[in-house]
């Protein structure tokens, strides 16, 4: 029993046992030998040799002797240091070794711990621990680390601090607290004259202060006594159980650490529940306005929320926005009694930072007339995650409605253009209806390039990566930058000596800098300077800008700025969603930014946007530095080779074509004909294995759609491929990179030809697939 040992005593345990064992073995071991030496009849020679073993041994028996008293000494000395220092301690207080076996404890521990106190810490606080060894172990892992550690757990018994102190190596002091009534009595919201509680996560009362005490006439252990309807909800009127009866109260939830709250509540008539301290001790930003929406009064907390100096003769309306209807309207229908306590989110007029807060009144009705309270949360983060989800929302619908559009509008730019380059075959240069001709394909082509840009947008295009050196890439791009910003514009480049290179689409590149370039060149009319800066930087922390985070490591920029009329704050943050544009109908699309924006994630960099009215605006570009990975060099086959083993094989094979859009097989199928190919026609999946159920039938390359009524291209083929393996495939689709499902397998001998396609990329795709089968 723990009652029977003196708490500063050491209990025996194994390391000083096994001393005493050692020292006992090699004593008997050393003595044994020097009998053995001099009683018995041993040669001289053996029996000095045994001599000395056995006063060897004799020695080190010694020496062990003696490390083990000074060890001992040690703990007794540790156990007397440590019995002045925590005898007196009113927590209980224990002295453990790195497995956790108790060597003392205080008279506190003695008194708490009476029919508990175990061998072992764990066990012992297994009374009011539900898993202590987890809680331990963290704890003495982060002493031996740091020195000492410190945990509040909040337990069945109530609230308790656990803090470990290494006083040597091996020798660990422990103290359990008990935490809720020093809370209790020394937190700030014990002098709130606003009543309030603390909950846990079960909704367990954890603390009171004197206001809610006294309105409720005692102390509580569950949320449920004080609201037995139902739940209460943070901003809204709920029921409370007082000591004088129902009273309606609006409550006030703030979450604070370790998943407790904190709940305000404030009563919708006037209660007295004690001695007044002052309005602007409240923790909660509050406001007291009279019926028109005049401030009254507002506590230092809501001063510091709505970035105020003075409140005089100001106005809530002239603070807040966003309400959607007169700010005059809330307030009187509030003061009357008619409005519903509900919150409202409105957004700050504040010039230095963007707030949002959620404002709920309530009216208060005294002698000297009605008033009008109004709590106000900060709901800044709350709106941010809103709008980064009503964003992604937004861009994903989009992103599925341009990804629609490219694969309908690709197959009738297939059948115009592939149509068109049939005719230009039968007609040369002297032909006067050569000149319409090459105007419906130049028009088909801008079509197609607008679909790229709306697939671009919604980050579905086919990128080609390749090693880009900014330098290089500016320097090709800077005779044909010229001639968009004209005369009157002057172009400015200015590099990083030490730029490093990145890994993106160059043509896609090109096509971001020109949009960003044709867009300053707008936006100064009268003229002016563009300048393109790159810049290697180095982030060591987190970057935060525009609600997007940049990771640390090096980062290759590039920004474009001019001197122009510059953007409107409000219209800033929507420069980047497609088919917004400050221009005037007609002069463009609203696709310029959205598809630069689009091409910037997908190569995996970031965009922002800084902007002054009639001073310029500016672009800030983010591209990862690419880190060169050593790839065996393939074997170079030059262009010359690779065409002469592509026309040998012109007119040579079976194509199995399967499109279920007409037009667009019908030019296919015509194409290939025409370049003396041997064509199969089929208009469905279920139709091209039909055709190929006649064993007697060779076909080289299947041409399919992936997307299709019934059975998709990939599907059918992988089916085919069964019975026919090494058949080439060529994969055509207006989704472009968007056609394949990510979670299946690539097919085998396959390559992918994105829609709208020329007659010679159709031409030209086959031979090559045919000239790899038969290289194989």
């Amino acid at each position: 029993m723990i009652g029977r040992r003196s708490p500063f005593s050491f209990p025996a345990v194994r390391g000083q046992t096994s001393d005493q064992i050692r020292i006992l073995a090699i004593l008997s071991v050393a003595v044994a030998l020097i009998l053995c030496a001099w009683l018995l009849n041993i040669p001289p020679g053996a029996a000095r040799g045994m001599t000395a073993v056995g006063l060897t041994l004799s020695v080190v028996t010694g020496l062990v002797a003696f490390q083990t008293h000074r060890k001992s000494e040690a703990r007794g000395l540790v156990t007397s240091l440590l019995k002045g220092f925590i005898e007196k301690d009113a927590s209980p207080c224990f002295i453990t070794d790195t497995d956790g076996g108790i060597h003392a404890f205080n008279p506190m521990a003695l008194s708490r711990f009476e029919h508990s106190v175990a061998d072992t810490l764990a066990a012992t606080l297994r009374s009011i621990l539900a898993n202590p060894s987890a809680v331990l172990f963290r704890l003495q892992s982060k002493a031996q680390n740091e020195g000492a550690a410190s945990e509040d757990v909040v337990t069945r018994r109530g609230h308790v601090r656990l803090s470990v102190h290494e006083m040597t190596p091996g020798n660990y002091l422990w103290r359990v607290e008990d935490v809720i009534e020093r809370i209790a009595s020394t937190r700030p919201t014990e002098i709130v004259s606003i009543p309030m509680i603390q909950i846990g996560r079960n909704g367990a009362v954890l603390f009171m202060n004197e206001a809610s005490r006294n309105l409720i006439g005692g102390r509580v252990k569950t949320l449920k006594q004080l609201f037995p309807a139902g739940p209460a909800r943070d901003g809204q009127m709920s029921t409370l159980v007082s000591k004088s009866g129902p009273v309606d109260v609006l409550v006030s939830a703030h979450k604070r650490d370790q998943g407790r709250s904190e709940l305000y509540f404030l009563p919708s008539k006037p209660i007295s529940t004690g001695p007044q301290t002052g309005f602007d001790t409240l923790p909660v930003p509050m406001l007291r306005l009279n019926p028109e929406g005049q401030i009254l009064a507002v506590n230092l907390m809501c001063m510091n929320l709505l970035g105020l100096e003075d409140f005089k003769d100001v106005h809530l309306g002239q603070l807040m926005e966003g309400l959607g209807r007169p700010m005059s309207d809330w307030f009187k229908e509030t003061a009357l009694g008619l409005a519903p306590h509900k919150s409202e989110f409105l957004r700050l007029s504040r010039k230095d930072k963007e707030v949002f807060v959620q404002v709920t009144l309530t009216r208060v009705v005294q002698d000297e007339g009605t008033t009008i309270i109004a709590v106000l949360n900060d709901a800044t983060e709350l709106k941010t995650l809103e709008a980064q989800f009503v964003q992604s929302q937004k861009m994903q619908a989009i992103g599925q409605l341009a990804g629609g559009v490219a694969h309908d509008f690709n197959n009738l730019l297939t059948a115009i253009s592939g149509h068109c380059d049939l005719l230009l075959l039968r007609h040369d240069q002297r032909d006067q209806d050569y000149g319409d001709l090459i105007q419906i394909h130049e028009n088909a082509n801008r079509a197609a390039a607008l679909v790229s840009q709306l697939l671009a947008f919604s980050r579905k295009q086919t990128l080609l990566p390749e090693t880009l050196d900014i330098r290089d890439t500016l320097s090709d791009l800077t005779h044909l930058l010229n001639r968009l910003v004209g005369e009157r514009v002057t172009l400015t480049l200015s590099h990083d000596p030490l730029i490093r290179a990145i890994r993106a689409d160059k043509r896609q590149l090109e096509q971001v800098l020109m949009n960003l370039v044709v867009n300053a060149r707008d936006a100064m009319p009268q003229g002016g300077e563009i300048r393109i800066e790159t810049e290697t930087l180095t982030l060591d922390t987190p970057l935060e800008r525009n609600r997007a985070v940049i990771p640390p490591g090096e980062w290759v920029t590039i920004r474009v700025s001019d001197e122009g009329v510059g953007i409107p704050p409000d219209r800033l943050q929507k420069v980047f969603e497609p088919f917004y544009t400050t221009k005037r109908t007609g002069e463009g699309t609203g696709l310029g930014l959205s598809t630069a924006y689009g091409i910037i994630k997908q190569t995996g960099g970031y965009i922002f946007v800084d902007s002054v009215q009639n001073r310029g605006t500016t672009f800030t570009l983010f591209f990862p530095v690419y880190t060169q990975v050593d790839e065996p060099a393939e074997p170079v086959v030059s262009k010359i080779e690779a065409n002469k083993a592509a026309t040998a094989k012109h007119g040579e094979g079976v194509i199995l074509l399967v499109e279920d859009e007409a037009p667009v097989r019908a030019f296919a199928s015509r194409a290939l004909r025409m370049r003396g190919y041997t064509v199969l026609e089929a208009e469905s999946a279920e139709d091209a294995l039909d055709v190929l159920s006649d064993d007697a039938l060779d076909v080289d390359v299947f041409v399919t759609d992936v997307v299709m009524p019934g059975m998709d291209g990939p599907s059918w083929v992988r089916e085919a491929l069964k019975e026919r393996p090494g058949t080439r495939v060529v994969f055509v689709s207006g989704y472009s990179e968007g056609a394949f499902s990510e979670s299946e397998e690539p097919v085998p001998n396959s390559v992918f030809l994105p829609k709208p396609f020329s007659l010679s990329e159709l031409t030209e795709t086959v031979q090559e697939q045919l000239s790899a089968g038969s290289d194989a």
